[in-house]
Parts: structure tokens; sequence; C-alpha cells
């Protein structure tokens, strides 16, 4: 088994501080900080430096870090194999997933396991993308469904497994009386003078609407801050502005309209899994990928 203490130490080290690290894994800082002490102590070397306030890998950190990334992979799949090999384990799966994902794609696959493997323990967590990578990595969830953008880490990072899955188109959010209410497909520059609702600066959705906003030409007012699609949706419909919702989300018929985009500036969301390296293969995990899969092509 792979000594608990080195997961910790990759934790550590995606987190920069004993405090977060300690969040991330559900323990006390005390307990993390004792043992870090302790693995530097069975290897010989110092392993962490204090800097400021947070902490500083060494570079026989770094090392055994990089050094153990194949033995992660390796255990997982061992782990996968004497799974499969097992007529009479009950096992559990934790779903991650953005929060269109979450409340479109996650609940089907998570039926679809759970009547797979009735023994087993199925969960549905909602997350922004980046914390998905932080639970992966704790161990605190073995799928994710992210939007793919550059805070995340990299598709050749060592640590995991990652798949494109699907491509959310972005379509226009106008009440129903609008004018542009009753055309079949719009520009988005058609919509430039328009008072927009938008979710909050700095978060990846807000990001996203700026940088199609751009494209087209433009730069937005942003006339109203939200963090709900309900809220969204209210806004809209009492004709406080427009927005830009994804296909993923499930929005009522009644008093707004979705308009598709056309032209190049046409937003769309990259939707890809994740799981840790080496756990593919686990049952749970391998029935959860291609019922994700499913459910996309039935989407797209």
């Amino acid at each position: 088994m792979i000594d608990q203490r080195l997961r910790m130490l990759r934790v550590v080290a995606d987190q920069g501080t004993i405090s977060a690290a300690a969040d991330a894994l559900g323990y006390t800082p005390s307990a993390v900080s004792h043992q870090m002490r302790t693995l530097a102590r069975d290897v010989g070397v110092p392993l962490l430096e204090h800097q400021g306030r947070g902490i500083r890998l060494t570079g026989a950190a770094r090392t055994l870090l990089e050094r153990s990334h194949h033995l992660f992979a390796e255990w997982e799949e061992i782990r996968a194999e004497v799974q499969r090999t097992s007529d009479s384990a009950s096992g559990y799966l934790r779903l991650a997933g953005f929060s269109t994902a979450a409340s479109t794609l996650l609940p089907p696959v998570a039926v679809a396991v759970q009547r797979t493997f009735p023994r087993s323990v199925v969960r549905i967590l909602e997350a922004d993308p980046e914390e998905c990578f932080d639970l992966l990595l704790a161990d605190q969830a073995d799928v994710a469904v992210v939007i793919g953008t550059g805070l995340l880490p990299p598709s050749s990072d060592p640590r995991f497994d990652q798949l494109p899955l699907m491509e959310d188109r972005i379509d226009l959010l106008v009440s129903a009386q609008h004018e542009l209410a009753s055309r079949g497909r719009v520009r988005l520059a058609d919509a430039a003078d328009e008072p927009w609702i938008m979710d909050r600066p700095g978060r990846p959705y807000h990001q996203m609407a700026l940088a199609a906003c751009a494209a087209a030409g433009f730069t937005p007012q942003h006339a109203h801050e939200v963090v709900e699609w309900d809220t969204c949706v209210a806004m809209v419909a009492s004709g406080l502005g427009i927005a830009l919702v994804p296909r993923l989300a499930r929005i009522p018929a009644a008093e707004v309209v979705r308009i598709p985009l056309r032209g190049e500036a046409s937003p769309v969301r990259h939707v890809r899994t994740s799981v840790r390296r080496g756990t593919a293969g686990q049952p749970e995990i391998a029935c959860a990928l291609a019922e994700l899969r499913s459910a996309a092509d039935l989407l797209g």
C-alpha cells in the first residue's frame, strides 16, 4: 500500500500551507505537521522549509514526489484489478462536478452506478473545477467533471487522467418580450448595447463572458451580478438585462427565451473528466466514466 504520508505530502505541495492541506484532507494542522515530520525522519532528509507564512518543499521532497507518481498510479491499478476479481466487494464512488454538471450529468450517472453496484455507496459533490482537483488529490472524490480553464492542471499532469467529454454551447438568454426573442439565431454583437447580468468578477464564468464579448468587439455593460441560475433567470424574465447561459443549464421556458449564437465569437465550454491516474479501471469509476460518455453523447 502507498504510505498515507506520501498522499499528505502531495496535498501539502499542492496547497502551499499546512493549514490549507489540513482543510483539504479533513485533518488538524498539527496532525499533518506531525505526519510530515515523521516522513522526513524516515527518509532521513528535511522535506519542508518555512517561507514567510507558508512552506516550501525542499529539493528532496520534490524528488520524492516526482519519483512516487508512478507508484500511486500502479497502486491504483492493483486495487482496480483486485476489485474486478472479487464477487463480494462493496465499494464507493464520489462524483464531483461544477453546478450545471452536478444538476444535469451526475444524477443519472449516480443512479446507473448504484443500479449496477447496489452494495456500493455513491455520492455527488458540487464543487468548482479547481476544488474538484483538490478533492481528487486528497482522495475525497473519485471522478470529477470540470470545465477546462487555464487555472486547472494541464492534461499532461502525471497525477491525473483527463479526457474530453463534450462541448457545452452557450446561448443568449433574453426575456420573452425582448426584441431579439423572435430571432432564430443571433450574433453576440447584436447584444452589445444591452445591460448584462453576469457572474461575480474573477470567477471562471465571468471571465468566459468577458472574453467572448471582447472577441465580438465590445465590452459588456455589467448591470447586475448573480451566482445562481435561478436568480439570473428571474432577473432576465423581469427585463433587467440579458445573460449568457450554457446548454447544460436547465432553464424554465416560461418568460425567457434561449437563442443560439452564431459566428466565430460564439463561446463554448469544454467539459472534461478527470480521475486520479491509475483509477479508471476500478469498477465503479469505469462504470461512471462510461455512463458519462453516454450522457454526453445524448446531450450532444
